[in-house]
């Protein structure tokens, strides 16, 4: 496996893999895959990576959102890691998140923080063994289909 920077091309790809995270309904509020454009006007452009099997294949992404347009806050982002359902448990996520974390540490941010239902037990779990710790259980913070859920915030600072 090898980690690269996420291009416009590999759209499609990181597309099918969010459209599964979305299925689930235990990877976040969003209900519809955004179109390239909606998602890249969310997402820094210098955070964005994919992992790649041998074959080329992109089996995960990641990328980081800025937590607040406000300059105070331009150190702190917000970390996605998704990975396709054929290649979960196999360290993907892991390489995503150690590459992300160098990533944003060489772009001088100095804060990062995930948002991550309770439910997810495999993502909460991945953070906390990359040096995330848990700052808090946000309560019946949005709603999923109707239903009131709540979001573990966990951080890491660089």
């Amino acid at each position: 496996m090898r980690i690269e920077r996420l291009r416009e091309a590999d759209w499609a790809a990181v597309a099918a893999i969010l459209a599964e995270g979305i299925a689930t309904r235990n990877a976040t509020f969003e209900v519809v895959t955004p179109t390239w454009e909606e998602w890249d006007h969310a997402h820094l452009d210098a955070h964005r990576l994919v992992a790649l099997e041998p074959g080329g294949d992109i089996v995960g992404w990641a990328a980081l959102s800025p937590y607040s347009r406000r300059a105070a806050y331009a150190g702190v982002a917000e970390v996605s890691v998704y990975v396709a359902d054929r290649a979960r448990g196999r360290g993907v996520g892991r390489a995503l998140l150690e590459a992300l974390v160098e990533s944003a540490r060489g772009g001088g941010l100095w804060t990062l923080q995930a948002g991550i239902f309770p439910e997810n037990e495999a993502s909460l779990a991945l953070h906390r063994s990359a040096g995330f710790r848990k700052v808090g259980l946000r309560e019946r913070i949005g709603r999923l289909d109707g239903t009131w859920r709540d979001v573990v915030l966990l951080e890491r600072r660089l």
